[in-house]
């Protein structure tokens, strides 16, 4: 039974409805970052590039607002959003909590055409507080750096802890395959509704 009393009797297989109406909200996002390394004793900066994905989670009259994961934005020079029409614009550093793994972006809507403004839209969120183990997961992200990807699959476990350069609690674990470039994306319930942000890094 999930949060709003709805039973489910088996793992959901057919998500397309809610793949359609929450794709809009969904970006991938390419950072060009620099990276420091030694050789033989000689320190050398080479430019790299990678990629992840983001949701689109808010907006004012000037800016789109948009949240991933820290690690998919770190140490850049330039970051470029993908939205779902496959334009793109630059997006801008808001803040971020590494502790937490989490930035949030800014994109301004100067930079888009009213095509692009009319193609995406704001996520809706939901409440994580409320989610049952076994409830049906579905996640969305950039897989591979090669566009959008859906796995879907039950909520495993709640209230995780994960101990890496710092201790990360109260995470939701998903059986729902987080590819690399998953990083950012969104985790759904079978409303539709974001309930957590996908790590790959994790």
């Amino acid at each position: 039974t999930g949060s709003d009393g709805t039973t489910y009797s088996t793992v959901v297989t057919d998500v397309t409805d809610v793949v359609e109406a929450v794709m809009p909200s969904m970006v991938s996002i390419t950072n060009l970052y620099e990276e420091t390394y030694n050789y033989w004793g000689s320190r050398y900066v080479a430019e790299n590039q990678a990629s992840g994905s983001g949701i689109i989670i808010g907006e004012d009259d000037d800016e789109l607002f948009l949240v991933t994961n820290f690690h998919v934005i770190d140490s850049n020079l330039q970051l470029t959003v993908q939205y779902v029409d496959e334009s793109e614009s630059p997006a801008y550093v808001k803040g971020y909590d590494e502790s937490i793994d989490i930035a949030v972006l800014s994109v301004k809507k100067s930079d888009l055409s009213q095509d692009t403004l009319n193609s995406i839209k704001i996520a809706k969120l939901g409440d994580s507080n409320t989610l049952k183990i076994g409830e049906p997961a579905i996640a969305i992200g950039n897989a591979l750096g090669y566009g959008q990807s859906v796995t879907t699959g039950v909520i495993s476990a709640l209230n995780r802890d994960i101990e890496m350069e710092n201790t990360i609690d109260s995470l939701i674990q998903t059986n729902a395959r987080i590819n690399p470039g998953n990083s950012g994306g969104a985790l759904l319930n079978i409303k539709g509704e974001v309930i957590g942000i996908n790590s790959n890094k994790l």
